[in-house]
C-alpha cells in the first residue's frame, strides 16, 4: 500500500474514483476496469480486505488512529468521496448521453474496453495453460452473463440488500458491470432513482447490502491475487473480452418494459452490425463518429496507465 501520500496525490486519486463512479453508472462497464487501469486496483482489493476481527483489535487496543492506517483509511475515503460525487453530479451526464447519443456512447466504452484487455493481459509475462483456460473462461462467464435478459421483481428491503451485495461484487470485477447485474436484476431503475432523490432509506437498506457483500468478496479476491496472481489476471481479462458483447454500440430491441414514469424502456436487446441498424432502425448510425470515439476510448486507457505508472498513487 501507498503511504505518505501529497495532496496532489489524494486529488488525483479522488480523480479516480470520480472516473470509477462514471463507469459504475453505466449497464455495462465496470468501476473495477477504472481502478485496474488507473494502478490502484490492488491496493484497493487489499484496503478492503483489511476490514474484519482484526482491524477491530486494533481500534480497541491501538485507538482509532491505529485502525485508519491499518484499513488504509484516507485511500478509500478519498476514493469513495471521489465515486459518490460521480454520481451524483458525472453519472448525470453519462446517462443523457445514454439516452441521447447511445451509439457513440456505447463506441467511446467499447475502444475503453476493448484497449482495457490489453491494459490487464500485458502484465501476464509468460502464458500457460492454465492462463489460457483462465482467459477463455472468464470470457464465456461474462459473454454468458451479458446475454441474459433482464428480469422484474419487486424491491422489497430483502431483495434491495441482497441486490447491493451481488451488484458490489460485480463493480470491483474488471469486465462484469455492477449496474448490468442490476439492470438483469430488475433494480436498476429503483437504485438509480433512490440516488437521484436521496430516498435515504433505499439506499442505506442497499448500501448495508454492498458493505456486506465488498467486505467477503474482497477476501476471495485478494487471496486470488496473491496465491494465483497470472491466473486472475488471465480470468480478469477473459472478463473484459467477453463484456465486449454488451458495449457492441448498435443494438436492435426485440422487448420493450415500462418503468415507473410510464416510458418505454429497451428490455431485450440484439448486436447487429451498423449498416444493418440504418435499414432495421431506420436511424443513423453515427459509424465514423463511433469508429473516431472508439478510437478516443483505446488512446484514453494508454493515457490512463501512462499516468498511473507516472503519479504511483
Amino acid at each position: 500500500m501507498q503511504s505518505g501520500r501529497s495532496l496532489r496525490d489524494y486529488f488525483v486519486l479522488s480523480v479516480k474514483g470520480m472516473m470509477m463512479g462514471a463507469a459504475d453508472a453505466v449497464p455495462g462497464v465496470s468501476g473495477g476496469t477504472i481502478a485496474f487501469m488507473t494502478g490502484i486496483y490492488e491496493e484497493l482489493i487489499h484496503s478492503l480486505k483489511q476490514f474484519g476481527p482484526k482491524a477491530l483489535m486494533i481500534f480497541f487496543k491501538e485507538g482509532p488512529v491505529e485502525a485508519w492506517k491499518f484499513v488504509n483509511g484516507s485511500f478509500l475515503l478519498t476514493l469513495v468521496g471521489g465515486i459518490l460525487l460521480s454520481l451524483l453530479t458525472i453519472s448525470h451526464v453519462v446517462l443523457y448521453w445514454l439516452a441521447e447519443y447511445p451509439e457513440l456512447l456505447w463506441s467511446f466504452f467499447f475502444g475503453l474496453i476493448l484497449a482495457s484487455v490489453w491494459s490487464v493481459c500485458r502484465h501476464i509475462e509468460r502464458w500457460g495453460s492454465n492462463s489460457f483456460t483462465a482467459f477463455i473462461i472468464g470470457t464465456i462467464f461474462a459473454y454468458l452473463v451479458t446475454s441474459l435478459s433482464p428480469t422484474s421483481i419487486e424491491a422489497t428491503p430483502l431483495f434491495i440488500f441482497l441486490s447491493g451485495m451481488v451488484a458490489i461484487c460485480a463493480m470491483i470485477l474488471p469486465g462484469i458491470s455492477g449496474s448490468f447485474i442490476l439492470l438483469l436484476l430488475g433494480m436498476y431503475t429503483p437504485i438509480l432513482g433512490a440516488i437521484k432523490n436521496l430516498e435515504l432509506f433505499t439506499l442505506a437498506i442497499f448500501a448495508a447490502g454492498c458493505a456486506v457483500g465488498l467486505l467477503s468478496f474482497s477476501r476471495v479476491l485478494s487471496w486470488m491475487f496473491s496465491s494465483f496472481k497470472v491466473t486472475t489476471l488471465a480470468l480478469l481479462g477473459g472478463f473484459l473480452l467477453g463484456s465486449l458483447n454488451k458495449v457492441w454500440p448498435w443494438k436492435y430491441t426485440t422487448a420493450y418494459t415500462i418503468n415507473r414514469h410510464g416510458e418505454q424502456v429497451p428490455l431485450v436487446q440484439e448486436n447487429i452490425s451498423p449498416f444493418t441498424f440504418e435499414t432495421m432502425t431506420g436511424q443513423p448510425s453515427f459509424v465514423i463518429y463511433a469508429a473516431v470515439l472508439m478510437l478516443i476510448g483505446a488512446a484514453l486507457v494508454f493515457l490512463i496507465e501512462r499516468m498511473g505508472r507516472r503519479s504511483g498513487v
